[in-house]
Protein backbone atom coordinates (compact mmCIF):
# COMPACT_ATOMS: atom_id res chain seq x y z
CA UNK A 1 0.00 0.00 0.00
CA UNK A 2 1.66 3.22 -1.07
CA UNK A 3 0.74 6.25 1.55
CA UNK A 4 0.31 9.95 0.27
CA UNK A 5 1.03 12.38 1.83
CA UNK A 6 -1.00 15.35 2.56
CA UNK A 7 -0.69 18.40 -0.30
CA UNK A 8 1.16 20.92 1.54
CA UNK A 9 -0.65 23.67 0.08
CA UNK A 10 -4.38 22.69 1.84
CA UNK A 11 -2.32 24.86 5.15
CA UNK A 12 -2.74 28.06 3.33
CA UNK A 13 -5.84 29.52 2.86
CA UNK A 14 -7.43 29.94 -0.59
CA UNK A 15 -6.20 32.73 -2.75
CA UNK A 16 -8.61 36.39 -3.19
CA UNK A 17 -10.67 36.12 -6.29
CA UNK A 18 -9.59 39.22 -7.80
CA UNK A 19 -6.69 40.07 -9.75
CA UNK A 20 -3.92 42.04 -8.89
CA UNK A 21 -1.09 43.85 -11.16
CA UNK A 22 1.64 43.77 -8.68
CA UNK A 23 2.47 40.20 -7.12
CA UNK A 24 5.48 39.82 -4.63
CA UNK A 25 6.16 36.55 -3.25
CA UNK A 26 8.41 35.42 -0.74
CA UNK A 27 7.68 31.12 -1.30
CA UNK A 28 8.50 29.04 1.79
CA UNK A 29 10.90 27.12 -0.14
CA UNK A 30 11.58 22.97 0.70
CA UNK A 31 15.35 22.60 2.06
CA UNK A 32 14.59 18.79 2.67
CA UNK A 33 14.86 19.40 6.01
CA UNK A 34 18.90 20.80 6.18
CA UNK A 35 19.77 22.70 8.39
CA UNK A 36 22.47 25.89 8.48
CA UNK A 37 25.73 24.69 9.54
CA UNK A 38 27.57 27.79 11.90
CA UNK A 39 30.80 25.50 11.72
CA UNK A 40 32.57 22.50 13.36
CA UNK A 41 31.34 21.97 16.94
CA UNK A 42 28.91 24.86 17.29
CA UNK A 43 25.33 22.98 16.02
CA UNK A 44 23.23 24.78 13.36
CA UNK A 45 22.05 28.00 12.97
CA UNK A 46 18.62 27.19 11.96
CA UNK A 47 16.77 26.62 8.71
CA UNK A 48 13.21 27.40 7.68
CA UNK A 49 11.56 24.30 8.76
CA UNK A 50 12.07 25.72 12.13
CA UNK A 51 10.25 28.78 11.53
CA UNK A 52 7.63 27.80 9.46
CA UNK A 53 6.31 24.84 7.19
CA UNK A 54 7.99 24.62 4.19
CA UNK A 55 6.61 23.45 0.85
CA UNK A 56 8.20 21.24 -2.20
CA UNK A 57 8.63 22.98 -5.62
CA UNK A 58 5.68 20.11 -7.18
CA UNK A 59 3.10 21.88 -4.82
CA UNK A 60 4.28 25.21 -5.24
CA UNK A 61 3.36 24.56 -8.95
CA UNK A 62 -0.02 23.86 -8.29
CA UNK A 63 -0.59 27.38 -6.41
CA UNK A 64 -2.92 29.03 -9.15
CA UNK A 65 -1.30 32.35 -9.40
CA UNK A 66 -2.46 33.30 -12.77
CA UNK A 67 -5.91 33.39 -11.56
CA UNK A 68 -4.85 36.26 -9.25
CA UNK A 69 -2.74 38.06 -11.71
CA UNK A 70 -4.34 40.91 -14.38
CA UNK A 71 -3.50 40.69 -18.05
CA UNK A 72 -0.70 42.43 -17.71
CA UNK A 73 1.39 42.37 -14.80
CA UNK A 74 4.56 41.66 -12.60
CA UNK A 75 5.44 38.85 -10.68
CA UNK A 76 8.58 39.72 -8.00
CA UNK A 77 10.04 36.04 -6.82
CA UNK A 78 12.50 36.25 -3.98
CA UNK A 79 14.69 33.19 -4.41
CA UNK A 80 17.54 31.84 -2.25
CA UNK A 81 20.40 31.05 -4.15
CA UNK A 82 20.85 27.16 -4.35
CA UNK A 83 17.05 27.29 -5.01
CA UNK A 84 17.95 30.07 -8.52
CA UNK A 85 16.90 27.55 -10.99
CA UNK A 86 13.49 26.31 -9.01
CA UNK A 87 12.48 29.83 -8.91
CA UNK A 88 12.83 30.58 -12.17
CA UNK A 89 11.13 26.99 -13.08
CA UNK A 90 8.41 28.43 -10.50
CA UNK A 91 8.14 31.70 -11.75
CA UNK A 92 7.15 30.09 -15.60
CA UNK A 93 4.98 27.47 -14.11
CA UNK A 94 2.58 29.89 -12.96
CA UNK A 95 2.39 31.16 -16.33
CA UNK A 96 4.77 34.43 -15.94
CA UNK A 97 7.61 35.37 -18.46
CA UNK A 98 11.14 35.34 -17.36
CA UNK A 99 12.10 38.74 -17.24
CA UNK A 100 15.31 39.58 -14.95
CA UNK A 101 16.90 40.24 -11.56
CA UNK A 102 14.92 42.76 -10.07
CA UNK A 103 16.37 43.44 -6.47
CA UNK A 104 20.15 41.62 -5.39
CA UNK A 105 20.19 42.04 -1.95
CA UNK A 106 23.23 42.51 -0.07
CA UNK A 107 22.68 41.36 3.73
CA UNK A 108 25.57 43.02 5.25
CA UNK A 109 26.25 39.25 7.06
CA UNK A 110 27.02 36.65 5.73
CA UNK A 111 25.95 32.58 6.50
CA UNK A 112 28.23 29.75 5.37
CA UNK A 113 27.93 28.40 2.31
CA UNK A 114 29.25 24.65 0.75
CA UNK A 115 31.00 26.97 -1.61
CA UNK A 116 31.12 30.53 -0.64
CA UNK A 117 30.13 32.28 1.73
CA UNK A 118 26.24 33.79 1.51
CA UNK A 119 25.62 37.22 1.72
CA UNK A 120 23.00 37.67 -1.30
CA UNK A 121 19.50 37.05 -2.02
CA UNK A 122 17.65 37.89 -5.06
CA UNK A 123 14.44 39.08 -5.91
CA UNK A 124 13.39 37.72 -9.80
CA UNK A 125 11.13 39.84 -11.93
CA UNK A 126 8.47 38.05 -14.31
CA UNK A 127 6.11 39.34 -16.59
CA UNK A 128 2.50 38.41 -18.06
CA UNK A 129 1.39 39.85 -20.58
CA UNK A 130 2.87 43.92 -20.88
CA UNK A 131 4.79 45.89 -17.99
CA UNK A 132 1.73 47.01 -16.11
CA UNK A 133 0.90 50.66 -17.16
CA UNK A 134 1.01 53.90 -15.92
CA UNK A 135 4.44 53.62 -14.77
CA UNK A 136 5.95 55.40 -11.81
CA UNK A 137 10.07 55.78 -10.89
CA UNK A 138 12.27 54.65 -13.93
CA UNK A 139 15.36 55.30 -11.77
CA UNK A 140 15.04 52.76 -8.86
CA UNK A 141 18.67 50.80 -8.19
CA UNK A 142 18.61 47.00 -8.37
CA UNK A 143 20.95 46.66 -5.34
CA UNK A 144 19.71 47.05 -1.90
CA UNK A 145 21.98 47.17 0.90
CA UNK A 146 19.86 46.59 4.37
CA UNK A 147 21.02 44.22 7.27
CA UNK A 148 19.43 41.20 7.94
CA UNK A 149 16.92 40.93 10.53
CA UNK A 150 14.80 37.64 11.39
CA UNK A 151 15.04 34.67 9.35
CA UNK A 152 13.34 35.27 6.40
CA UNK A 153 12.24 38.58 6.80
CA UNK A 154 12.95 40.63 3.42
CA UNK A 155 13.85 44.24 3.98
CA UNK A 156 10.86 46.85 3.57
CA UNK A 157 13.37 48.88 1.26
CA UNK A 158 12.36 46.57 -2.12
CA UNK A 159 8.69 46.83 -1.07
CA UNK A 160 9.33 50.52 -1.18
CA UNK A 161 11.29 50.55 -4.33
CA UNK A 162 8.46 48.42 -6.09
CA UNK A 163 5.60 51.02 -5.05
CA UNK A 164 7.75 53.91 -6.56
CA UNK A 165 8.10 51.90 -9.64
CA UNK A 166 4.38 51.14 -9.83
CA UNK A 167 2.33 53.37 -7.09
CA UNK A 168 -0.85 53.26 -8.72
CA UNK A 169 -1.38 49.62 -9.48
CA UNK A 170 -2.64 46.86 -7.25
CA UNK A 171 -0.15 44.95 -4.91
CA UNK A 172 -0.53 41.44 -3.60
CA UNK A 173 1.98 40.00 -1.33
CA UNK A 174 2.01 36.14 -1.17
CA UNK A 175 3.34 34.21 1.13
CA UNK A 176 2.90 37.56 3.76
CA UNK A 177 4.12 37.69 7.17
CA UNK A 178 2.39 40.66 8.16
CA UNK A 179 0.07 43.15 6.81
CA UNK A 180 1.46 46.25 4.93
CA UNK A 181 -0.29 48.97 4.31
CA UNK A 182 -1.42 49.63 0.58
CA UNK A 183 -0.96 45.74 -0.08
CA UNK A 184 -3.18 42.91 -0.17
CA UNK A 185 -2.13 39.89 2.39
CA UNK A 186 -1.95 36.23 1.30
CA UNK A 187 -0.36 33.75 3.63
CA UNK A 188 -0.51 31.74 7.00
CA UNK A 189 0.74 34.38 9.17
CA UNK A 190 -1.93 37.02 8.14
CA UNK A 191 -4.74 34.27 8.73
CA UNK A 192 -5.92 34.97 5.00
CA UNK A 193 -6.89 38.40 5.71
CA UNK A 194 -6.28 41.24 2.98
CA UNK A 195 -5.46 44.78 3.77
Amino acid sequence: MTVTEPDPLTLFPPLPERRFDIIYADPPWDYKGQMQHAGTGNGDSGGAVRHYPTVPLQALRQLPVLDVASDNSLLFLWATSPHLDQAIDLGTSWGFNWATVAFVWDKCKVNPGFYTMSQCELCLVFKHGKIPWPRGARNVRQLVREPRREHSRKPDEVRHRIEAMFPAMSKIELFARSRVRGWHSWGLDVNGSYS
